[in-house]
């Protein structure tokens, strides 16, 4: 990157709102001169992504599917997930199948890995994308906080399910989609799985995005030697039907300046196409194809201890009943 092109994105990330919204978007496109999504050959490639019938997910499977990858979209409600595929397949070089699970329920993952092994030999991405910020408290069918279940539980398993097809990837990596809403959180495995009485969906689903960050950068360090990257990213504030349910009011005051799902997804086809700078690392947590820090607050910085670091693995080891051996 040229000078100029990391002063503006220094002023950008130090200014927070502008960075997360389409003007972050739009100034780094242009001034970094990005390769176009377009440009990328994905033929003979398969890539499983979890919440793809809508926002981010749809977007990102859309345009990997133009690319040319064959795309497996792992979906709650078949019929919506049938409708999803029959629109994508209409003129597209890729193609694309769903498997049906919850990532909140243990045993339809347990389920759709069995699925999608029998399909594939081999899984050269899989992206952690499924993820809703819910405002009630509610449990998974093994008794889990949903939202942590979901976000952190379910795709521990689903990765561990799929590591021996991941391993046979030449260029195998694991794409985790979280928020930029982490950095109002720390690292506390014994506050991670929140309790009726205590329930906020907005802290409950910063955690879990927290959680998913470290286990990137956990899961890079683990992974790494056997040649799959691990990565985790933030779309910044896209204007996705997760945003219109649940932060509403938000919504309304900053649609001017919310990216579209093709400009929230662009990082997410970027790590899991480009073979450059998303394969040189792992374990990075991105946002416009750069990568950032774990941290903005001293708080949260000294919460990130190799206690908490094997505390949280070990929770996710005891909750989901796997390990990535």
């Amino acid at each position: 990157m040229s000078g100029f092109a990391d002063g503006v994105d220094q002023v950008l990330e130090f200014a927070i709102a502008p960075s997360f919204t389409r003007i972050g978007y739009d100034v780094r496109s242009r001034v970094e001169h990005w390769t176009p999504l377009s440009s990328y050959r994905l033929e003979g490639r398969v890539v499983v992504i979890t919440g793809a019938t809508s926002g981010l997910g749809l977007a990102a499977a859309r345009r990997l599917m133009g690319d040319g990858a064959t795309v497996e979209i792992v979906a709650r409600n078949a019929k919506k997930a049938d409708a999803v595929c029959r629109e994508l397949r209409a003129g597209s070089r890729g193609s694309v199948d769903y498997t049906v699970a919850d990532t909140s329920d243990l045993g339809s993952i347990r389920a759709a890995a069995v699925a999608l092994c029998e399909r594939h030999d081999v899984v050269d991405v899989l992206i952690h994308n499924a993820g809703a910020l819910d405002t009630a408290y509610a449990t998974s069918p093994e008794g889990i906080e949903r939202t942590v279940a979901s976000q952190v539980v379910g795709p521990f398993l689903l990765t561990a399910l799929l590591l021996d097809r991941l391993r046979a990837s030449s260029h195998g990596r694991i794409i985790w989609v979280a928020s930029g809403g982490l950095y109002s959180q720390p690292l506390d495995v014994e506050r991670l799985e929140m309790g009726p009485a205590d329930y906020d969906g907005t802290a409950a689903y910063a955690r879990a995005k927290r959680a998913q960050v470290t286990l990137a950068e956990m899961m890079g360090e683990r992974l790494g030697p056997e040649g799959i990257v691990v990565h985790a990213m933030h779309p910044g504030w896209a204007d996705t039907p997760g945003v219109q349910r649940s932060l509403p009011t938000f919504r309304r005051l900053t649609a001017p300046l919310l990216r579209s799902g093709d400009q929230g997804a662009d990082t997410i086809v970027w790590l899991a196409a480009d073979d450059g700078a998303p394969l040189a690392t792992t374990g990075g947590f991105w946002l416009d194809r750069r990568r950032r820090a774990l941290h903005r607050l001293g708080s949260t910085r000294r919460s990130d201890t190799p206690a908490q670091r094997e505390a949280l693995w070990a929770w996710c080891v005891q909750r989901s009943g796997a390990d990535l051996a």
